[in-house]
């Protein structure tokens, strides 16, 4: 089984509430799920959320949507996606994902769950060995039985913040791929952190957004290059 588990939280430090702030009419959390579960190749989809108040309001928002929601520890976000996968199976593979990228591009994903599969690596990522798609469109899987051991096993701050740097810094103990494109589009930024990484999704979404389909990675490519003001919007490159 492939499962999703996506990573929120509301006590964002440079846009707080940021994955419940409106998308076309919807939040903007359920809007990337709306994305996600086009994936051909993913099975299963939980959003991991902490358990502090803060997140109350986007625990309710996805229970009222009735999208499967765990909830952990805040700062232990590695023990918060072992929690969520304490029902899976070892053999069973988690991909995960930030709930700050509502442009999340469901064939991407679906690549590189096949390509995981076909190269039998322990970890694999759209980051490694090096990023060459869009910041925004990241993605990393890795074995539940690994990421048990890893949340046994770490004790780095860092990596039990960030999920999975246990693996990467470790390639010597665990077998390490990724997909890669020709171009490289790596300081393009399409992510939401910032009031102008917002303003530009919305622009994005407004422009293309169908309730029959996702929109391709291309189409936003083609879409901003028709839009010169969202180029460099906050001041960082977007096309």
């Amino acid at each position: 089984m492939i499962v999703a588990i996506l990573q929120a939280r509301m006590s964002s430090s440079r846009l707080p509430g940021k994955v419940l702030a409106d998308l076309v009419g919807a939040p903007m959390i359920l809007r990337q799920i709306e994305r996600l579960r086009t994936a051909a190749r993913l099975d299963r989809l939980i959003v991991a959320t902490s358990d502090q108040a803060s997140d109350d309001v986007l625990a309710e928002a996805l229970q009222q949507a009735g999208v499967e929601t765990h909830r952990g520890d805040l700062d232990d976000v590695l023990g918060r996606f072992a929690g969520a996968a304490r029902d899976l199976a070892g053999s069973d593979v988690v991909v995960r994902l930030t709930a700050d990228c509502p442009l999340a591009d469901p064939q991407l994903i679906d690549a590189l769950v096949a390509h995981h599969v076909a190269s039998g690596a322990d970890y694999s990522a759209t980051t490694h060995p090096d990023r060459t798609y869009p910041k925004g469109l990241d993605a990393e899987m890795v074995g539940v039985a690994f990421l048990r051991q890893a949340a046994a096993e770490a004790a780095d701050p860092y990596e039990r913040e960030h999920v999975t740097p246990f693996f990467y810094r470790r390639p010597e103990r665990f077998r390490l791929d990724g997909v890669r494109q020709a171009v490289d589009e790596n300081e393009l930024r399409w992510t939401v952190d910032e009031p102008s990484d917002l303003t530009f999704v919305r622009a994005v979404y407004e422009g293309l957004y169908s309730p029959d389909r996702p929109f391709t990675s291309d189409e936003v490519r083609a879409f901003v290059r028709g839009r010169p003001d969202l180029a460099t919007l906050g001041d960082y490159p977007r096309i």
